[in-house]
């Protein structure tokens, strides 16, 4: 469906509010939840199949749907994907999968490499990083890939904010004021930099990634190596982007 037909559904939609209209409108946008189910996926690893991440996140597509205000000029695929991304990290939190143990590597890999940083004046490698935690560089790859999911976001802190709050916070972010305009300069001069830190490889993945939207198979496809070598890379540029820019990480990947 073209913009014009989409206009005109909400338009029909908004003025009475069917259940032929409400499901027209979720299958038109249900790829938006296979979007969004896939960068998490990307997170979550093998801990959760992809297809109960679509079905959690079509809960929060229907209610999107069910409370969005179209009269108020906000685009419709913003406030769903926030939605959508809130309803699945609410189930996730709800089965508790993450053990205390992966939650305490987590911890360790974060102080390592906040140490070495501290002690060496520059980011940390892989070697450095493993010798200080005293396991293999192998194990350390390991331990990565078992805290994808809290490389980047905690949910604790996602879920205490309040799916709702969150969702204001962000559309509200859209309509910058003037105080805001430098500051979000400075951010995106201290991301470039802090992309510098990255080898090669790790920066093509996010380049390539959150940039040019390639999944994982592409990416894969591009740099002649496996999905799971890209995954690793992945969060390994996740884990050096989040020491330098901290909450800010989002400014990166929209989460």
């Amino acid at each position: 469906m073209n913009a014009e037909g989409k206009q005109k559904l909400w338009e029909d939609y908004s003025r009475k509010k069917t259940p032929e209209l409400q499901e027209k409108i979720i299958i038109e946008y249900a790829g938006l939840v296979k979007l969004v189910a896939g960068r998490l996926s990307m997170y979550l690893g093998y801990n959760v199949e992809y297809d109960d991440l679509v079905g959690y996140g079509t809960f929060g597509l229907i209610d999107a749907v069910d409370k969005f205000d179209y009269n108020k000029g906000v685009k419709f695929e913003t406030y769903a994907s926030l939605r959508i991304r809130g309803a699945i990290l609410d189930q996730i939190r709800k089965m508790d999968w993450i053990p205390r143990s992966i939650r305490q590597k987590q911890r360790k890999i974060d102080l390592a490499y906040q140490n070495l940083e501290q002690r060496y004046g520059r980011m940390a490698s892989d070697e450095e990083v493993a010798k200080e935690l005293e396991i293999s560089v192998d194990e350390l790859e390991t331990w990565q890939n078992q805290t994808k999911v809290t490389n980047i976001i905690s949910l604790d802190e996602f879920m205490d904010q309040g799916s709702e709050a969150r969702v204001e916070q962000s559309l509200t972010a859209d309509f910058d004021q003037p105080d805001k305009i430098l500051e979000k300069q400075e951010l995106k001069e201290l991301l470039v930099k802090t992309l510098e830190t990255l080898t090669e490889k790790e920066k093509k993945v996010i380049i390539l990634y959150y940039y040019e939207e390639l999944t994982l198979k592409e990416i894969s496809q591009i740099l002649e190596v496996s999905e799971s070598r890209i995954s690793q890379l992945h969060t390994k540029a996740l884990q050096k982007l989040k020491m330098r820019l901290g909450s800010y990480i989002e400014v990166l990947t929209g989460f």
